[in-house]
């Protein structure tokens, strides 16, 4: 079917894959058939903005005929790929998953699964019913450092894992764009921001936590700072005419316009611009009359700023894991994981680990190996190990190259949506013992 991978060294055709949602995360694994054309080939895609697919059409020389504007009208073809890259919004994922599932497609589904747990079940469901592989963007579990925790872990190197403490921090004017004026502000439109954002490490926890069940959950949280009655005084209602503006950390002429005339013109400055390239022009006019222009006290946002989750597992194993907007750092996870032998953290650039008996520390590294500029935005090369482990798997047949495959991504997201709901019930939940919510 595809090129195998390197390791084995057989040579075939290419794995051909669909691209549905030609955003910045379709626009992102795609380019992984520049870098290695003989391992993938983007052979169509569906987008309803012209301007995306124009572009990956260029980019990847794509046919006429395989140009969509929308991922039924694929559904309607007999089946004339190997794979499908789904990158919609949020809560379009599951209708295009099942369909494709059924049609015989391998899946590579950005996350969250789906907005409901019971979307999610039924997405692993057509897959497992039809046998076709299904990666879930968890890019973090590709993450060099990140992985080199898990086989830490596992070598015993602090015996058995007592607690995980997990931060996430999303940074200031990253949850501004994404969570107050764009995509994932307003759960009726996307999801709520435990699922959007959080959901990677919630499937870390669960993933570091090994075959131990999580029995119990508790979540408080809240919008945070950016609502009306915060707004300062003189403050208008969009950034081009404030007479604050200059005093303000959260600026729309500061997190875009300042980064162009630098000549910065990748995330985030391209999300504000999906029907033109990002110039001083564009992106002014994308500020004058569009959503990235107002202020962050005027928007229709609802999600929580800041969450905290607490978790149990089997064998008394705890978790907290705590997710702020207000931070410096832009997703520098930071962990400690506290073990009967030893203590591992990780500050997002190396692990160190003190041993008990020794009373030594060891530092680690990971390094990686991806292409230096893979993309918009590489999560540190993850996001690269993530399409090629997919490529891999579906070229080799081996679903076990797959590090988010169903089941374990399910039992993550179903977590997710517990703690969500202790969050809005005020109360801790036992998982499984009420219908999902």
């Amino acid at each position: 079917m595809g090129q195998s991978s390197p390791q084995t060294g057989r040579m075939a055709s290419p794995v051909r894959v669909i691209v549905v949602g030609a955003g910045s995360r379709g626009e992102n694994y795609s380019n992984y058939a520049s870098i290695h054309p003989k391992r993938m080939k983007v052979v169509a895609v569906a987008d309803p903005r012209t301007f995306a697919c124009t572009k990956l059409q260029k980019q990847h020389n794509i046919e006429d005929k395989n140009i969509f504007k929308d991922w039924q009208s694929i559904a309607e073809r007999e089946k004339f790929a190997d794979a499908v890259l789904i990158c919609t919004p949020d809560r379009l994922h599951k209708d295009p998953a099942v369909a494709f599932a059924k049609m015989g497609y391998h899946i590579l589904l950005e996350k969250p699964m789906a907005t409901t747990a019971e979307d999610c079940v039924a997405i692993v469901e057509a897959c497992t019913q039809n046998g076709v592989m299904l990666s879930v963007g968890h890019v973090l579990r590709y993450d060099p450092l990140i992985h080199k925790i898990k086989e830490l872990i596992d070598a015993g190197v602090v015996g058995d894992v007592i607690h995980i403490q997990h931060l996430e921090p999303v940074g200031f004017y990253h949850f501004a764009h994404s969570f107050v004026r764009g995509n994932w502000r307003n759960e009726a439109e996307s999801s709520f921001s435990l699922l959007a954002k959080s959901c990677h490490d919630i499937d870390l926890i669960h993933h570091w936590a090994g075959a131990r069940r999580c029995v119990k959950v508790s979540s408080f949280g809240s919008v945070s700072h950016f609502q009306k009655e915060k707004k300062p005084t003189g403050a208008g209602d969009r950034c081009f005419d404030c007479s604050v503006e200059t005093r303000c950390p959260y600026s729309a002429r500061k997190i875009y316009l300042d980064r162009v005339k630098r000549g910065h013109t990748g995330w985030p400055v391209s999300v504000i611009c999906p029907n033109s390239v990002p110039d001083i022009e564009s992106v002014t006019e994308a500020l004058r009359s569009g959503p990235y222009g107002r202020c962050v006290y005027e928007c229709d946002n609802d999600v929580c700023s800041n969450q905290v989750v607490n978790m149990e597992f089997e064998g008394g194993l705890t978790a907290a894991f705590s997710m702020v907007a207000f931070t410096e750092e832009i997703c520098k996870r930071k962990t400690t994981i506290y073990g009967s032998m030893g203590e591992l953290s990780c500050n997002g650039h190396e692990i160190t680990v003190f041993d008990f008996l020794t009373q030594r520390s060891t530092k680690h590294t990971a390094s990686s190996d991806a292409p230096t500029h893979f993309g918009l935005s590489g999560h540190g090369g993850a996001d690269y190990h993530l399409i090629n482990a997919f490529i891999s798997a579906v070229a080799n047949n081996n679903p076990s190259m797959i590090r988010s495959g169903p089941e374990e991504t399910l039992a993550s997201h179903l977590l997710v949506f517990e703690a969500e709901r202790s969050r809005l019930e005020s109360r801790v939940v036992y998982c499984g013992d009420d219908a999902q919510s």
